[in-house]
């Protein structure tokens, strides 16, 4: 395909589906397509790829897989590479098996930069992106996304979506019926929260059971508060154990957390104690706002696929969100997370798709891709009217807002054995009776010396 020609391409992104409710972008019903323009420009410097082949292997499945293969189709027409996705829910653990055997995909949708690091630091399996690649995330992304997709110096990968894990669900009807508003800084929460008490009602419900991985929505909270009380330089010290896990600032920000979660008339009351939150499944533990029970609890952007069907997510519907706020309102740190695009090859055909998936072009084809809503990206670009629902338009502004400041789950950037093991178990230690210092010095004992 000529310059000329290839400029600019029309075409038919869809996303189909067969019978059944919801998803993202997939099983929705009837097939619905919209055109969707792409500039093919940008991938002809990488040559002819008509008839080459890139594999890419990720965790995402159907339904939420159609959208995403929907959204590589603009790729393949302008360029003629033929995507071949392979999705599977063992996919973190089978990743690192396949690169030890030397048998890698081309891609690899990586769901933390530890994994990244990992990748990198242990196996030597990981390409560094392209400057093409880089050159496309200097432009959409921040330099907080940037930098969890760098090793030692070197950009690797390019951010994919994301979520945002800052936001306190309430209902606006019980809200606006209280005379309540949203707050804007952490007193004014405390003080809601206080007046909602001293009224006789509930102000919170939580809870972080999740099977084995029972804790991880606790350790959010944490997070958020370390963000809050310490700042983002401290955080970074934290999860990098330049500070160890019980440092004082830490304490403090454990302490923050424990004035909402481990105050018996803030939290679960008339629905358990303080220590039934480590019992209540996290993805029920809002469902008493919709009651009238409590007023408010602490969730990521994706609880909203939790909410039963029915829920309407809207400014003046059954539930609404608003950011957790900072102790000011000049700054906005938000807790967030999503997976990298890692790539264990560098043929054209691969850097070229890797350009792609951190494009503007790419962010739009996917929103257009995902009618049913639920996905959004850090990426600039992204036009949010594109966006399926104003929720998620809430989601990508808070993202690309310029006070936002960014910070990764730390959770899922320390070493396993404290961010999925000692800080999980320490949430429940926690809130069923242990002092915060017991807490985090046994999860300080925990962590490896290597």
């Amino acid at each position: 395909m000529g310059a000329a020609g290839a400029a600019s391409l029309a075409l038919l992104v869809a996303a189909c589906g067969g019978g059944g409710d919801g998803g993202d972008g997939g099983d929705g019903g009837d097939e619905t397509a919209q055109a969707f323009e792409i500039d093919c420009a940008p991938y002809e410097e990488f040559g002819d790829l008509e008839g080459t082949e890139v594999t890419v292997y990720t965790s995402i499945v159907d339904p939420e897989a159609e959208a995403h293969q929907a959204s590589y189709e603009p790729f393949e027409e302008c360029t003629g590479v033929t995507i071949q996705y392979e999705g599977s829910r063992e996919q973190e653990a089978q990743l690192p098996v396949r690169v030890q055997a030397g048998s890698p995909p081309d891609i690899a949708i990586v769901n933390q930069p530890g994994l990244l690091n990992t990748l990198v630091t242990q196996y030597d399996a990981v390409v560094p992106a392209p400057e093409q690649t880089e050159a496309n995330v200097d432009e959409f992304f921040s330099e907080d996304w940037k930098a969890y997709g760098t090793v030692d110096d070197e950009f690797y990968a390019a951010p994919y979506d994301a979520n945002v894990k800052s936001f306190v669900w309430y209902s606006p009807a019980m809200f606006s019926d209280a005379g309540y508003e949203e707050p804007q800084t952490w007193d004014e929460l405390m003080t809601l929260s206080q007046t909602i008490a001293d009224s006789g009602a509930l102000p919170w419900c939580a809870g972080v059971e999740s099977g084995d991985a029972t804790g991880w929505p606790g350790t959010d909270f944490i997070e958020d508060m370390v963000l809050r009380t310490a700042g983002p330089d401290v955080y970074d010290q934290w999860y990098t154990h330049e500070i160890p896990f019980n440092d004082p600032q830490i304490v403090e920000a454990w302490d923050a957390a424990g004035s909402i979660l481990k105050d018996p008339a803030f939290v679960n009351g008339g629905l358990g104690d303080v220590s039934s939150i480590a019992t209540t499944t996290w993805s029920d533990a809002g469902f008493p706002i919709l009651d009238g029970t409590c007023y408010m609890s602490r969730a990521a952007n994706f609880y909203q696929a939790q909410w039963p069907e029915g829920t309407e997510v809207a400014e003046d519907g059954d539930v609404w969100a608003f950011y957790l706020p900072a102790e000011t309102t000049e700054e906005k740190p938000t807790l967030v997370a999503g997976p990298f695009i890692a790539a264990f090859n560098d043929r054209p055909e691969v850097q070229a798709f890797q350009t792609y998936l951190a494009s503007s072009d790419w962010a739009n084809a996917k929103a257009v891709a995902t009618p049913a809503g639920g996905w959004v990206s850090a990426n600039n670009g992204l036009d949010p009217e594109l966006l399926a629902t104003d929720f998620d338009r809430l989601v990508a502004a808070t993202l690309t807002d310029e006070a936002t400041v960014a910070r990764y789950d730390a959770s899922d950037l320390m070493p396993s054995e404290v961010g999925a093991g000692s800080f999980w178990t320490g949430i429940v230690d926690w809130l069923t009776g242990a002092e915060t210092q017991e807490v985090v010095d046994q999860i300080e004992s925990s962590w490896p010396s290597r």
